[in-house]
């Protein structure tokens, strides 16, 4: 019995012991960054301009990779069951809070990733094409209501934050739209100004660029206050549609097996990148709102929004067919 008890105590010190040790050696090997999303997106955006700095604080390569599809879930399970322990995923609300409660998952969002490093938030943006025959919320409004089911909006994906702000909008404005979902941002986007699709809630580092060179026509922004990169836009509750607010907000999950002490190296470096000038000014030019965050503090905001979007969801029956 005192031996089996000395191997115990033996291997608790070893443990105690080995976590600021493997902190230290990690990484041993390149980084991937996954994303659930096209290039072009906002989430591909916000991993980017992570990983451009990321690489030499932590002296390893970091790669972003993405893995478009179910509403940016596939890249989130990847992570999860990845076992070279350089693997992350820059999480949106998208995957980690809204589609637990529509899709059937391979994984377990609470259970089997952990929030290791919040990044930021950034608005949703009513755009439409040009050639839609509306300048406002209220013209849009008014020809949804003319040609019921006539109108389509683009998405990044059924769950997706462009899918839950469009069917709060139909509920709170009482207009039929068509939903045509896409893998990601990037292909949504080619399609919107092509004139497929007509109008989208899309993230603004997704559309900001097009809507500066006037290739779409911001009608709005999904917040409660408008955004100082487009200070003309209203916002839909000053264009007569409240009770429509939908942000998307991004930041650093990893396998919750990861070593609490690997979890705090990154959560060091993720906060020491978004420090940087260049970072704030990068992703303040997409209209990113970054908000540091302690570990804990990202856990107990990533349950908040859990339960929230759960309560959305149910309340508004939103569901995908």
């Amino acid at each position: 019995m005192r031996k089996r008890m000395a191997i115990a105590a033996a291997a608790m010190i070893s443990a105690l012991c080995a976590g600021p040790a493997l902190a230290q050696d990690w990484p041993t090997r390149n980084i991937r960054i996954l994303v659930g999303s096209a290039p072009g997106g906002g989430t591909d955006a916000m991993a980017r301009a992570v990983a451009d700095r990321l690489g030499p604080l932590l002296k390893q390569s970091v790669v972003v990779e993405n893995r478009p599809g179910a509403s940016n879930t596939l890249a989130a399970d990847a992570t999860a069951k990845a076992t070279d322990g350089h693997t992350m995923v820059m999480g949106v609300v998208t995957a980690h809070a809204i589609a637990p409660h529509l899709l059937k998952l391979n994984y377990d969002n609470n259970r089997d990733l952990v929030p290791v490093a919040f990044v930021g938030a950034v608005p949703n943006v009513l755009v439409v094409n040009n050639d839609v025959p509306a300048t406002s919320v209220k013209a849009l409004v008014q020809l949804a209501r003319k040609e019921p089911g006539q109108l389509n909006y683009a998405s990044s994906g059924s769950g997706s934050t462009q899918h839950i702000a469009a069917e709060m909008f139909k509920d709170a404005a009482g207009v039929d739209i068509a939903q045509v979902p896409y893998k990601g941002s990037g292909p949504a986007l080619v399609d919107l100004i092509g004139g497929q699709v007509q109008m989208s809630f899309d993230t603004l580092p997704a559309v900001i660029g097009q809507i500066r060179n006037h290739k779409i026509r911001a009608l709005a922004v999904t917040t409660a206050k408008r955004n100082a990169q487009l200070p003309d836009v209203p916002t839909l509750a000053e264009a007569g549609v409240p009770g429509v607010e939908m942000s998307a907000w991004y930041g650093i999950y990893m396998p919750a097996s990861t070593p609490k002490a690997v979890q705090a190296k990154v959560h060091d470096a993720v906060n020491q990148v978004l420090a940087m000038p260049e970072t704030h000014t990068r992703l303040a030019a997409v209209g990113a709102e970054i908000t540091p965050m302690t570990q804990a503090q990202f856990v107990e905001f990533q349950a908040a929004e859990y339960k929230r979007y759960g309560e959305l969801i149910q309340k508004k029956n939103i569901h995908i067919d």
